[in-house]
């Protein structure tokens, strides 16, 4: 009999849903940095084996929306309770568990397996954690709550086991020679994000997009043409820097993670653009995908 089901991973920003994400699918789907607010669109990676298919999927951290792009990851976020078979609700050892009680509430509620995955555990002792289980069986006494540290790999095997054990009899939802439901230019813009993400401070990263205009692919090389959009003149002067100098830094960098992520020799041009309602115009989150099914 063939396994499958969808595995939807949910919590709040920076808990290490997108490095557990990675562990799991054995693949970078999830571009993970230490900065809040790195995933912003539901990204699905898909495990198979003969008899089984598991469908990962990674959800921006729930937040309290602030503008209308949060609004619409806060979206994908509940979105992924309603289709799931299996929800694995990360946590970690220095969050405080009431933090989003009104997100809880709706876990609370659901009818489908809880994995409430305690992560970082190698940041804590015995004791403490030991008050955190206690913490979290009363505040979700439906789930199952297993102690994990993705960065180390500790528990994840177990965890596996037991996402295997309780999918639900179906045949695949993707062919099984898939890893993802995102197209290839979704994976570039995300990683020239991330190196974004890594190489400027403040607000910038935050109020950046990326566009992939065109992308070339033959034999042994792909030629990709992106575009970086900011809010302000301002901040485009700083993703450029001084005579370039950032700007060309942020292009090696992101062609050396495509060369790995792609396994072909690229050829990357980036410009930038300001846009400066990319974050509040409905129109242009929808152009940038943004768009909950």
């Amino acid at each position: 009999m063939h396994k499958a089901g969808f595995v939807n991973i949910v919590g709040n920003p920076n808990v290490g849903k997108s490095t557990l994400m990675n562990q799991l699918v054995g693949e970078r789907i999830s571009i993970a940095t230490f900065k809040a607010q790195t995933t912003r669109h539901r990204i699905m990676g898909i495990v198979n084996t003969d008899d089984m298919q598991i469908v990962f999927s990674d959800t921006p951290g729930v937040l309290k929306p602030n503008y209308m792009m949060q609004e619409m990851m806060l979206a994908f976020s509940e979105s992924a309770l309603a289709d799931a078979d299996i929800l694995l609700y990360v946590t970690d050892v220095v969050e405080n568990p009431e933090k989003n009680l009104d997100f809880l509430s709706k876990v609370q509620k659901m009818k489908i397996p809880v994995l409430l995955l305690i992560n970082k555990i190698d940041q804590t002792n015995q004791q403490q954690l030991g008050e955190l289980v206690s913490k979290w069986h009363t505040l979700l006494p439906n789930a199952e709550i297993l102690p994990i540290s993705a960065l180390n790999k500790f528990g994840v095997d177990m965890l596996l086991k037991r996402i295997k054990e309780l999918l639900p009899d179906s045949p695949p939802y993707f062919d099984k020679d898939q890893l993802t439901d995102k197209p290839a230019r979704f994976f570039v813009s995300e990683i020239i994000r991330e190196k974004i993400l890594l190489y400027y401070d403040k607000e910038i990263p935050y109020s950046v997009e990326v566009s992939v205009e065109s992308f070339k692919e033959s034999n042994d090389l792909i030629s990709i043409n992106a575009v970086i959009y900011v809010e302000r003149e301002s901040q485009k002067g700083i993703i450029i820097g001084h005579q370039g100098v950032a700007l060309k830094k942020v292009g090696q960098e992101a062609r050396r993670s495509l060369e790995k992520f792609f396994g072909k020799k690229i050829y990357l041009e980036t410009f930038v653009k300001v846009d400066k309602d990319w974050r509040s115009s409905q129109k242009e989150l929808n152009n940038f995908g943004y768009n909950p099914e």
